[in-house]
């Protein structure tokens, strides 16, 4: 990054208020302990890090349970927020939506490459914190400041001392032990974060001190000369690979026509006989999910070995190879850097943006197809381990198929059934309408995807009961297409005739669809509850708005976008305002339902595993009973006045199109 490029006061722009924070801390952030918290903050001094500024940092575990985190970048700014009137450091930890990451078009932006546009970030440590200080090495001089009770001020930010020409941020958390199942921090897994980020930021020294009962100090520090490949091979404990280990590295350049200068992604990856878990990190936030930057490295390596494999002549005959088959034994590192990251949720433990999977599909498909080219021996070694994968597939799939031929239901005549017996693979679309089922039937893998349009609403089977749930021709489609009987929650009903690994909830995504996922969620919770529990039921997420971009020039060609909601939306438009787009010349269009999209713009944002988004529905442990009641509350017969009292309180949380 250049050393002139400006973090100042204008940096910062502010986008709202901190209260909701403490009223629901789940939504914000991991409430089992304050691990996220303090990462929120370790995160901040490794952007410093990632932009160039900073070489040190320091984790500092105190007797009392507090934590410090250190670094020696730039300091945050302490002169007034040209509109806010507030010392900035002081809006970083108040408000939420306050930070250095958002202001992306001018070019004047801290961080170009920084963990998304969430933005709640040290202002959710300072809100979950019984106390927190924060002292600032900048321009010459010692600045302090203190916040306690949940992120009140406790004192003014003043000049303590002078500091000469040394710079950087320390910041002391106080954790509230009232929003966290435990306290502590967990030492392994904090152990783990400053691990990855020595791996991912070369030269920068990263150390851990743990203060002891009888005040003395253990410390730990973390150096990886090695970079990526290093770390893989400790991941791997020894184990050998089958070829040397794949590394490389590839960004966008200014002339890139489909992504911004500095995207891309660095790798390390070699294949085992046995499994080695993957990691992947996004501008060095660790994904422990996945996502989309995943799915596209496992999509360009797929298509390069199956290139090579093709190219050599290797694949036996009747032997169809998948991208599962190429990537089960695969071990990697991955450190994806993307200008405006899209993660589920704020714990951002999931990466979403869908252009991800192009960005690292593009940037690894080339390099590693010259790797295979130069050393065939490595490249057949590899290609074997995926076609022994894919053989045993095959036989596991024809051992299910044998198993279930001896007495199938006649299924439904509206059900467009998939080609494979793999319930690991199979998906059941429910899908609203003929008109979007139509879509959807052509817009879907014919090998692992089956769509069932359901015509209307589906009945409200709350009170039903069981022997007179099949009376309704929706729900008995449903149940015999499934392969499963209907069942109460303290069943231990018989699942080995399921016929699909995942059952998704596809509906508009308004008002309507709203009532028609309701309603199936009531089904399933109450005469299907085994399904929930054991994590096969889903609903898809489709987007609202398309965003046309006109082509500039003969090197960028026309492009259109999918935002999920209004956030995405702004999101995107800030994106590609930075990159010299107009905004009147970007064509904006809302779906108004599924039937509304093309195959082709359905399969996309819907249902390609590799871009589509979903949300696995399950029951907390801890909820059953609170669920339940929430279900009798909505779809009791006899509950007309509750749900007027609970609407009357609750209205005004509601997001509707009105």
């Amino acid at each position: 990054m250049a050393s002139n490029e400006r973090y100042d006061e204008s940096s910062f722009r502010v986008l709202k208020g901190l209260e909701p924070v403490r009223e629901r801390p789940g939504m914000y952030t991991r409430t089992d302990s304050p691990a996220h918290i303090i990462q929120e903050v370790i995160d901040n001094a490794a952007d410093e890090a990632l932009a160039g500024f900073a070489k040190e940092i320091r984790v500092t575990l105190h007797r009392d349970d507090s934590v410090s985190v250190s670094d020696n970048g730039r300091g945050i700014p302490v002169g007034l927020h040209p509109e806010e009137k507030v010392p900035v450091v002081v809006l970083a930890f108040t408000r939420l939506h306050a930070g250095g990451k958002f202001d992306k078009r001018s070019g004047n932006s801290a961080y170009a490459f920084s963990g998304g546009l969430h933005g709640v970030g040290v202002s959710v440590t300072n809100a979950l914190s019984t106390r927190l200080e924060v002292e600032i090495r900048r321009e010459g001089k010692l600045w302090r400041t203190e916040f306690a009770n949940g992120g009140e001020p406790l004192s003014e930010l003043r000049a303590v001392d002078t500091c000469g020409r040394k710079t950087g941020t320390r910041v002391r958390v106080w954790p509230d032990a009232k929003y966290f199942e435990s306290p502590k921090v967990p030492v392994a897994e904090l152990e783990r974060l400053l691990r990855s980020k020595a791996v991912l930021l070369p030269g920068v020294s990263v150390r851990l001190d743990v203060e002891q009962p009888d005040g003395s100090v253990q410390s730990k520090s973390w150096n990886y000369p090695g970079g990526l490949p290093a770390y893989l091979s400790e991941l791997a404990g020894g184990q050998e690979p089958v070829a040397p280990i794949f590394a490389g590295e590839k960004y966008a350049t200014e002339d890139d026509p489909a992504f911004a200068p500095g995207e891309g992604a660095a790798w390390a990856l070699a294949w085992f006989e046995q499994s080695v878990p993957g990691e992947s990190y996004v501008n060095l936030i660790p994904t422990v999910s996945g996502g989309t930057h995943e799915s596209g490295l496992r999509a360009g390596l797929f298509e390069a070995l199956k290139t090579f494999i093709d190219h050599h002549a290797l694949l036996p005959r009747g032997v169809k190879l998948q991208q599962e088959d190429v990537c089960a034994r695969m071990g990697f590192v991955l450190s994806a850097r993307l200008l405006d990251p899209q993660f589920q949720g704020q714990v951002k433990e999931k990466l979403n943006s869908r252009e991800a999977v192009r960005l690292v599909s593009a940037q690894v498909r080339d390099p590693f197809e010259i790797w295979l080219n130069n050393h065939v021996e490595a490249g057949r070694a590899i290609a074997e381990l995926a076609i022994r994968q894919a053989l045993a597939r095959q036989r596991s799939a024809q051992k299910v198929e044998k198993k279930k031929s001896s007495g199938v239901a006649v299924l439904p005549g509206k059900l467009s059934d998939c080609e494979s017996s793999d319930i690991s693979e199979n998906e059941l679309f429910l899908v609203e309408g003929d008109s979007a089922g139509g879509s959807a039937k052509m817009a879907r893998d014919k090998e692992t995807q089956a769509i069932l349009p359901l015509r209307g609403k589906v009945q409200n089977a709350w009170e039903i009961d069981a022997d007179r749930l099949f009376a309704n021709a929706e729900i008995h489609d449903i149940a015999v297409a499934l392969g499963v009987d209907a069942h109460g929650s303290a069943d231990a009903p018989d699942l080995s005739g399921l016929r699909y690994g995942k059952v998704v909830i596809m509906s508009d995504a308004d008002v309507d669809g709203a009532h028609i996922q309701t309603l199936l969620l009531t089904l399933f919770f109450r005469h299907f509850p085994r399904l929930i529990d054991a994590g096969h039921i889903y609903i898809a997420q489709p987007p609202l708005y398309r965003i046309d971009v006109p082509a500039q020039g003969k090197k960028r060609p026309a492009r259109r976008l999918y935002a999920l909601d209004e956030g995405e939306l702004a999101a995107i438009r800030d994106r590609l305002m930075k990159e010299g787009i107009r905004p009147e010349n970007i064509e904006t269009g809302r779906f108004k339902g599924l039937g509304e999209m093309n195959p082709d713009q359905l399969r996309e944002t819907t249902m390609a595993p590799a871009t589509r988004r979903m949300l696995p529905v399950r029951v907390r442990d801890d909820a059953l009973n609170e669920t339940r009641r929430t279900f009798n509350m909505l779809m009791g017969k006899g509950e007309a006045s509750g749900r007027r009292a609970w609407m009357e309180a609750k209205g005004d949380t509601v997001e509707a199109d009105v």
